[in-house]
């Protein structure tokens, strides 16, 4: 961050400052017992915008309770998308009498991370301390959180898993198995070059034995400022590996484009190593593609044993460890040879675990508990 930067966000700190406390002076002390939830922000954008993360749970929410900017008395952060100044906007909530929900994510450790991860992790940690509930992504959310944020001082809180609108998330034919090419995706936002080059050599052996596979590569390319540099990096990779006449790259995608994109595929292929809670797993699943991935973070607790077949990773904390492409390989050949029974389980699974109604209704009944 330059002097300039510094310059700016100090001016948006004051200009906030006074606005951000008059927002919460009623609160709970005006009579607003019904649930007023705030997001931190002053909109949420819609379905059809380029948005990542944390935003797409405030997406969901915003559906079923407003983002309610003026005399809330709930406030409610989610982690991974934590606006500007929150452990501010966290305090004035507090005093006023107003409840501070977190969706906790999964935090900076050494291994992804690198250097600063404890800076990275201050906002969130302080905002646990102030919760009066929290609901954590997965088991691995928990966990990590108690290791490298402490121990909330609440009890209370629950595992929640990222939800999926399954009435929208649906397999669009049942021909999908029949049709050829058989489809990988690679999806959402890479932040690591490991993820793609794993997927492209994962290609690369599978079709040594299978020539109908193609690989689709769909998200940010997020590791170079310049993308257009790290796409030029895959494609001179996937030349190497002589696969680039078998992948498909394209860019973002917005959540109503999603099940369209799911639909042309065959196979979610998630290389990522000790992802927290990725809601593509189980949107995917919900469309009825079988998941290939690695068996580290949350992913096990998403998938199960029947939606997919994982690659298992060993538990490290210093340092990142890519799925081997051999054994992913082996593991899409597994899918493959059953895969009207993979692909039926995945969509079985995401209905009656994952849908929006349950997470929704689950909200609900907090909100009410937490404000009583």
């Amino acid at each position: 961050m330059n002097f300039f930067d510094h310059i700016n966000l100090g001016r948006i700190w004051c200009s906030t400052y006074w606005a951000e406390r008059k927002r919460w002076q009623p609160c709970l002390l005006n009579g607003h017992q019904q649930p007023r939830i705030y997001f931190g922000y002053e909109s949420i954008p819609s379905s059809d915008a380029h948005v990542f993360g944390g935003m797409v749970k405030l997406q969901d929410l915003k559906e079923a309770f407003p983002n309610q900017k003026e005399q809330p008395n709930i406030l409610y952060l989610v982690s991974s998308a934590l606006p500007y100044f929150p452990i501010r906007m966290a305090y004035f909530a507090k005093e006023a009498g107003a409840r501070l929900i977190i969706n906790q994510n999964g935090v900076a450790y050494p291994g992804w991370y690198g250097k600063g991860w404890e800076k990275a992790n201050a906002s969130m940690k302080k905002l646990l301390s102030l919760a009066d509930y929290v609901f954590y992504q997965s088991e691995f959310c928990k966990k990590s959180a108690d290791k490298f944020l402490g121990k909330t001082e609440t009890e209370q809180h629950e595992i929640l898993y990222n939800p999926v609108d399954t009435s929208f998330f649906r397999p669009a034919s049942g021909q999908r198995l029949r049709k050829a090419p058989i489809i990988m995706l690679l999806a959402g936002s890479h932040w690591s070059p490991y993820r793609v080059r794993v997927a492209l050599e994962t290609l690369e052996k599978i079709r040594r034995k299978n020539d109908r596979v193609c690989l689709q590569i769909s998200g940010r390319f997020c590791w170079l400022k310049n993308e257009q540099d790290a796409r030029d990096d895959i494609l001179k990779y996937a030349r190497e590996l002589q696969v680039s006449d078998y992948v498909t790259i394209s860019g973002p995608y917005t959540q109503q484009q999603a099940p369209e994109l799911l639909n042309r595929c065959s196979i979610l292929l998630h290389t990522k190593y000790n992802d927290p809670c990725p809601r593509l797993v189980v949107e995917a699943m919900a469309c009825g593609l079988p998941v290939v991935f690695s068996a580290t973070g949350g992913v096990p607790e998403l998938v199960g044993d029947d939606a997919g077949v994982g690659v298992p990773g060993s538990v490290d904390w210093e340092k990142d460890h890519p799925p081997d492409s051999t054994f992913l390989a082996k593991a899409v050949e597994q899918v493959l040879a059953n895969q009207d029974r993979y692909a039926w389980a995945a969509r079985l699974r995401a209905v009656e675990k994952f849908d929006t109604g349950f997470w929704l209704d689950r909200h609900t009944e907090i909100f009410q508990q937490v404000l009583m």
